[in-house]
């Protein structure tokens, strides 16, 4: 079908199929550091220490799961909010998972070095880097959406697409402010990339129609979903 625009209507079915597929390798990549101890001797004491020993592995292998899990389920609600994709958006999508499928690299330095306490400070600032650059990749795919509501589906209130956008601009200005931290401190930077995982976890904001005129005819209308308000 052909766009307004010159370019060409797309379902977003293909693209949230793909990503899917990039959440679910890179969640999985993660449990690859978790490795058995080498064996040294029978010991059975030495090899609970060895395995109790692998903690910070077991943290950072928790707060990236999560913080994929987030992004995978966030990204389904974030598509949710699209008429249709383009080119553009595909783009930038892609950008998106690169950084995704790049979180298992800073987790396991987060998990190999955090015992080293030279090399903790470093392993932290990378890792919160890790965790800033896909937040920086998702605004950029929402800003680029929302800019004259070129994707975003055009039911969907003014105020609400406001809010939505403060809120992730804000979260990459903390991320950017924990990569920050975590030069000066890294506990504390590593605080505020724990605090923000969680807080994560909360769900996100029910999507508001406008009450006002009809979705152009190119635009499907939006279905109405459970604990969606169409109000």
């Amino acid at each position: 079908m052909d766009h307004p625009n010159g370019g060409t209507e797309r379902s977003t079915q293909r693209i949230e199929a793909f990503s899917d597929g990039v959440f679910a390798i890179a969640i999985t990549l993660l449990i690859l550091d978790l490795r058995i101890p080498a064996r040294e001797g029978s010991d059975a004491a030495g090899l609970l220490s060895a395995i109790l020993g692998l903690w910070p592995s077991y943290f950072a292998y928790v707060l990236s799961f999560a913080m994929i899990g987030i992004y995978w389920a966030n990204h389904h609600y974030l598509f949710k909010l699209f008429a249709e994709t383009d080119h553009g958006l595909n783009l930038l999508n892609l950008l998106l998972l690169m950084f995704i499928a790049f979180l298992p690299f800073p987790t396991h330095i987060l998990g190999t070095h955090w015992p080293d306490e030279a090399s903790r400070p470093v392993a932290v600032t990378f890792y919160a880097i890790g965790l800033l650059l896909p937040t920086a990749a998702w605004l950029a795919v929402w800003l680029y959406a929302c800019h004259d509501r070129r994707l975003v589906r055009r039911e969907l209130d003014p105020g609400f697409l406001r809010k939505l956008t403060l809120q992730f601009i804000g979260s990459v200005a903390v991320y950017a402010l924990a990569v920050a931290v975590a030069v000066i401190d890294h506990r504390w930077g590593m605080a505020l990339c724990t605090g923000l995982t969680l807080l994560y976890l909360l769900p996100p904001r029910t999507p508001v129609y406008r009450h006002d005129g009809e979705a152009p005819a190119h635009v499907a209308p939006a279905p109405v979903r459970p604990g969606w308000s169409k109000e």
